[in-house]
């Protein structure tokens, strides 16, 4: 059954759209006088409500109050004003339609031509440490996003105003144009204002989601997400030079990352930049000591802590110097001198680096001594606090998209189950930890080989695991898989993968089980004299 509501019958359209009424009603007053002014000079009349009033009244601008406008005064603490037949009637009319323009006439309501409306702070209001939620809730506004929709959805006779960076060009085109706005700008608007309340809703669905607090935990996930973003510009291409890319930023984002970062010079990130910047950075977070990641495409190529920062760089860098070469790299601690002469070192070549700081004798050196100094992109997160968990994972699909919650398990948080006859000393058990941090970060199939502290092999993304473990093993040479640990993301499905590891001289290994083959695993780890753990945890990266 079809609810489409009949068309109206139609007068011929009229010749012009000139701006004869505006009504402003505003939170972010940047540029509002200058705006007002200048639509005042072209004879336009103004509308206005509270503290917009107020302002351009203040201003020596000529502007008549709403209440005056509707016969109806603001009530309910400001909550009515706006919500009135002489606004939305004068905001919906068709002007082409004879039964709209005779219901005007009748009941007294004037057209309202243009609106310029942004709305009460929601966003900024959350996003302050200790707002109530009733505060929360009174910062929702309703009669503007309400204003909004009926002239955007009018856009052929209204013009919607939301963003204060188009003062400027609204006034130099109603100046061009005597008073009309082209329908092409009419358009380009409404898609910015349905943008705003689509954002703006989004907003306060997340907000009361995060409410739920506890009992989300044991809740499905919404039966509607909705996501959606700032651009905070345009890319030069994606992955590939063919694709096109911009990047986003969610409203109201507080952890500390790359969307949230300040990039301090240096070329702009890349589409692939920002992938392994997020990574190396969602890595370094791991560890509490002084650590630096190094990342190349998506997966960890090097990663150590040490006491001092420095010393963490160069054991981080001898991971895989090869594959160190133009990557991308992240630290836990702001950049100091020592550390940024290391990266700097001749032979060394970084392509960016992401860290809490930068000192600025660091700074100065990374960005002057090295010749792709001046190339390279300092992006500055500060402080790296907690992790959101209710920040989710999106994953675009064609026609849908997945979301699934972060995998915030910390390794500290894990039972470790021994399996095998011997127990993993206590310095194992430390390097396995160790691991284990690295391991969740690398693309399955995934095997990592820690020695003293430092990640000294990988095998990433192969389609069988005993792949990986060859993969892994080749990287970190005889001498260094000899006495390592091994760490997998998932179970050995046969023993094959552990043999080949311990031919190598691995000592002890940490993977989840659960194969129907764990007893042949144990029994082969036992032959060799490996010390193996089962965490029942697994940690699976496509």
């Amino acid at each position: 059954m079809s609810h489409a509501q009949p068309r109206p019958s139609r007068s011929s359209a009229p010749a012009s759209l000139p701006i004869r009424r505006a009504l402003l009603s505003v939170s972010d007053k940047r540029g509002l006088v200058d705006f007002a002014r200048g639509l005042a000079a072209r004879g336009v009349e103004l509308l206005s409500t509270g503290g917009t009033h107020k302002t351009l009244r203040d201003a020596g601008i000529a502007v008549r109050e709403v209440s005056e406008h509707t016969g109806f005064p603001e009530m309910m603490d400001g909550r009515v004003k706006t919500l009135h037949p002489k606004i939305h009637g004068g905001i919906l009319a068709l002007r082409d339609v004879e039964t709209h323009t005779a219901a005007m006439e009748k009941h007294g309501i004037a057209p309202i031509d243009l609106v310029c409306v942004n709305l009460y702070p929601f966003e900024q209001t959350v996003a302050k440490a200790g707002t109530t939620f009733e505060a929360a809730i009174e910062n929702i506004d309703i009669g503007g996003p309400s204003m909004v929709r009926s002239a955007a959805k009018n856009h052929r006779f209204v013009a919607v105003v939301t963003d204060p960076d188009d003062y400027d060009a609204i006034l130099k085109e109603l100046s061009t144009f005597g008073g009309e706005l082209a329908q092409a700008t009419r358009t380009r608007l409404a898609r910015k204002a349905f943008a705003l309340t689509a954002r703006y809703d989004a907003a306060i669905t997340r907000y009361l989601e995060s409410q739920r607090g506890a009992e989300a935990e044991a809740e499905a996930l919404p039966d509607v997400y909705t996501l959606t973003g700032t651009k905070l510009g345009d890319l030069r291409y994606g992955e590939n030079p063919h694709q096109r890319a911009a990047f986003y930023k969610v409203p109201g984002a507080s952890e500390a990352g790359i969307a949230t970062g300040k990039v301090l010079g240096g070329k702009a990130l890349s589409y692939n930049n920002i992938l392994d910047l997020d990574s190396a950075l969602a890595l370094v977070r791991e560890f509490a000591d002084p650590a630096v990641v190094v990342v190349k495409h998506n997966n960890p190529c090097g990663c150590a802590t040490r006491r001092v920062l420095r010393e963490a760089a160069e054991a981080a860098w001898a991971g895989d110097p090869v594959s160190a070469f133009g990557s991308v790299i992240a630290i836990n601690r702001p950049v100091d001198r020592a550390t940024a002469d290391f990266l700097a070192d001749e032979g060394h070549f970084v392509e960016c680096v992401v860290a809490p700081s930068f000192e600025k004798e660091a700074f100065t050196l990374l960005t002057t001594r090295p010749k792709w100094g001046k190339n390279l992109r300092l992006v500055e997160v500060g402080a790296l606090g907690e992790r959101d968990a209710r920040d989710l994972i999106v994953r675009k699909v064609a026609g849908g998209f997945l979301v699934q919650d972060r995998n915030l398990v910390a390794g500290a948080g894990i039972e470790h189950r021994v399996v095998t006859d011997r127990a993993p000393t206590d310095d194992e058990k430390r390097e396995l930890q160790f691991a284990a941090s690295i391991c969740k970060h690398v693309k399955s199939n995934a095997i990592v080989l820690v020695n003293d502290g430092m990640l000294v092999g990988a095998g990433a993304g192969q389609m069988s695991r005993v792949d990986s473990v060859r993969i892994a093993v080749d990287k970190a040479t005889p001498a260094r898989a000899r006495g390592a640990v091994l760490a997998s993301d998932a179970f050995f499905p046969f023993p094959d993968g552990l043999e080949l590891a311990a031919k190598a001289g691995v000592k002890a290994v940490i993977q989840p089980g659960g194969s129907v083959r764990d007893a042949d695993v144990i029994a082969a780890a036992n032959r060799w004299g490996i010390a193996m753990v089962f965490t029942g945890v697994r940690h699976f990266l496509h």
